[in-house]
């Protein structure tokens, strides 16, 4: 998955770095949700090409090893009631199930076509931060 992190949340690790007074805690989310979306992905906001589904099922990760984390669930969107045949490329993350802040984006490797009734489970998804070696 191409991963894109939001510039609300890329301000604020970086504000964590800056040093002394200077430097800002940063509050992690109490939960991390997942909304899928069409076409050409989230967009810089993460409101752009939402799926008809906006349901934000709960994600949670494992703790972070070698630079990146790693779902440890399996989020869902059941029984499919959006849009028949609608291609979903994609997700993103926010620290809350409506509204809330924009945390990332993911597209998939390959786009799903979702039919009446379906299901949806998302079983890998990995953001990832270069390490300087």
């Amino acid at each position: 998955m191409a991963v894109s992190v939001s510039t609300t949340l890329s301000n604020a690790w970086l504000n964590t770095v800056r040093g002394g007074a200077a430097g800002t805690s940063y509050t992690a989310p109490s939960a991390v949700y997942v909304q899928l979306h069409t076409s050409t992905g989230a967009g810089g906001a993460g409101t752009s090409n939402v799926s008809s589904v906006t349901t934000r099922p709960a994600a949670t990760f494992a703790a972070a090893s070698a630079g990146s984390i790693s779902l440890s669930n399996t989020p869902a969107w059941s029984s499919w009631a959006g849009t028949n045949n609608e291609v979903v490329t994609g997700v993103s993350f926010w620290d809350a199930s409506s509204g809330g802040n924009f945390l990332w984006s993911a597209n998939f490797g390959s786009s799903v076509t979702m039919t009446t009734g379906a299901t949806l489970q998302l079983t890998a998804s990995t953001l990832g931060l270069t390490v300087a070696s």
